[in-house]
C-alpha cells in the first residue's frame, strides 16, 4: 500500500493537509477548510502547525521523517530520520527503507505551543536492547 506513489504523489501532501485542519477544526470548531486568511489569528495558528510522519517497519522499528530523499528506485522509500535521543542529533541518518516492510504511517499535526514533554516511542535510534537491566 504505500509504494513509490504513494510517498510520491499528492496522497501523502492530502494526508498532511487532513492532520493539519482537524488540529485547527480543535482550535477553531468553525474552520471548514484550510484556506483561512493568513493575518487572522487562524491564519498564523495555521502557519505555526508542525507536521511529522512516523513510520512503523515489520521489524517493529518506527521512524519519524525528516526531509524525502529523491531517489529514482521505485522499491524503497529514501529519506532522513529524525533521532529522538538528543545525542544521536549530531549528524544526519539517511534511511533506505523497503515499501513492503512498512505496515502502518502516521502523520499528526501539531502546534508547537501545544507538544507534550515528552518525545513519542520511536524505536529507530535504540541505544540498548529493552529490558536489559542497564541503567
Amino acid at each position: 500500500m504505500f509504494n513509490y506513489d504513494w510517498w510520491q504523489s499528492p496522497v501523502r501532501q492530502r494526508q498532511i493537509e487532513q492532520a493539519k485542519l482537524r488540529c485547527l477544526k480543535r482550535r477553531f470548531p468553525e474552520i471548514d477548510s484550510l484556506d483561512v486568511p493568513p493575518d487572522g489569528k487562524e491564519g498564523r495558528f495555521l502557519a505555526e502547525l508542525e507536521a511529522h510522519t512516523v513510520v512503523y517497519l515489520r521489524d517493529g522499528f518506527s521512524y519519524e521523517i525528516g526531509d524525502m530523499i529523491d531517489d529514482d528506485g521505485t522499491t524503497a522509500l529514501v529519506c532522513e530520520v529524525v533521532p529522538m535521543d538528543e545525542a544521536w542529533k549530531v549528524g544526519a541518518f539517511v534511511a533506505v527503507v523497503p515499501f513492503d516492510d512498512i505496515v502502518r504511517v502516521e502523520v499528526f499535526a501539531i502546534h508547537p505551543s501545544q507538544k507534550p514533554q515528552e518525545s513519542p516511542h520511536i524505536t529507530g535510534f535504540r541505544t540498548s536492547g529493552e529490558g536489559s537491566g542497564r541503567d
